[in-house]
């Protein structure tokens, strides 16, 4: 018997992982991404005439805690309103048993594509503060994302920003969202791990990569986002190594370089922010999100973050900075007076 070439057995893969729709209102245009729980694809919604982003288990007969865990992704989503975190419109099963939801199509470009892209740092920073305010709104209805990273943020073609795949998150009030098992030495760096340890080794917090439960709260969200802002501000992840769990040690046992030995133009002020935000103990990091957030604010505006205790050469260079229109308008005022006494007294 004859067997088949590759190309007919990549049609094939294709064809049996294309969903089956019949009998719903949408129509497969596309495939757009696939992860280890499920499959996302571009479909057209033919009673409205849009495009939507479904995204259905990865393959029929999948374990029953993947089709569970898709489906409290989507009921975490549906129970999240907010402008920076995708929107739910529809849940259901296909006719082969597989269980899917509907969700609106995000386009754009993943949060460290997008800043690749000559932005200006304050540019970078308001966005930031989006994902901060997705994240806050989360922990303040009990659900932890526990997945935070650059390539879970889609920046949209007018600056939005949309905190993506939720799908191990933490529900505070309940049970942990369902994960699949899976052994960590498999994966890669940045890739997220499932089973004793959920996460992305370069931003998960110490008590995540410890597998403790237990401490795993909204400073442990905090704790990512500051891990974000340290790629965004040095181009890299605060730990790295050449497997997940070197990294995991990493995280456990090691402080992340300091942000100005990367880059010595990153002012002291943000690396104090980005410091405090990836303290290992919780307890000493940001309250919330909402409070790293206010710090990144308190930058921006020139005045001083809580988070940084200033010098005296701090405060005066913070004053000229925040003050400089003033002062050049004092110092031409001064030069005008001056010119006009020496030349009166010729």
């Amino acid at each position: 018997m004859k067997g088949l070439s590759d190309a007919a057995l990549d049609h094939l893969r294709t064809v049996t992982d294309l969903p089956d729709l019949s009998g719903t209102r949408y129509r497969v245009v596309r495939k757009l991404a696939r992860g280890g729980m499920g499959s996302v694809y571009v479909v057209e919604d033919v009673e409205l005439g849009r495009e939507i982003a479904l995204k259905v288990v990865s393959a029929p007969g999948a374990p029953a805690e993947i089709e569970e865990r898709l489906r409290r992704e989507a009921r975490v989503l549906a129970g999240l309103e907010h402008p920076n975190i995708v929107p739910v419109h529809d849940v259901g099963r296909l006719p082969d048993g597989r269980s899917f939801y509907v969700m609106k199509l995000v386009r754009g470009q993943r949060l460290d594509e997008w800043a690749r892209t000559g932005r200006s740092r304050a540019e970078i920073l308001r966005l930031y503060q989006k994902v901060c305010e997705a994240v806050a709104f989360g922990n303040a209805h009990g659900v932890v994302h526990r997945d935070l990273k650059p390539d879970n943020v889609m920046v949209g073609p007018f600056g939005e920003a949309l905190v993506m795949d939720w799908g191990i998150a933490k529900v505070l009030a309940g049970e942990p969202v369902a994960s699949a098992p899976g052994p960590a030495g498999e994966a890669s760096p940045g890739a997220t791990l499932e089973g004793a340890i959920l996460g992305t080794p370069g931003y998960m917090a110490p008590e995540q990569a410890a597998g403790d439960n237990h401490r795993i709260g909204p400073r442990t969200d905090v704790y990512a986002l500051g891990a974000i802002l340290y790629f965004l501000l040095a181009g890299r992840p605060p730990h790295a190594g050449r497997t997940p769990l070197e990294v995991v040690h990493s995280v456990l046992k090691e402080p992340p370089p300091p942000l100005r030995r990367l880059d010595p133009r990153v002012p002291r002020a943000l690396e104090a922010i980005v410091e405090k935000a990836l303290r290992k103990d919780p307890d000493g990091r940001y309250g919330s999100a909402l409070d790293l957030a206010a710090d990144i604010d308190r930058f921006l505006d020139g005045s001083a973050p809580s988070a940084h205790r200033e010098t005296i050469v701090d405060k005066t260079g913070r004053f000229i900075a925040k003050n400089k229109i003033l002062l050049l308008l004092v110092l031409a005022y001064l030069v005008a007076r001056g010119l006009v006494m020496i030349f009166a007294n010729r």
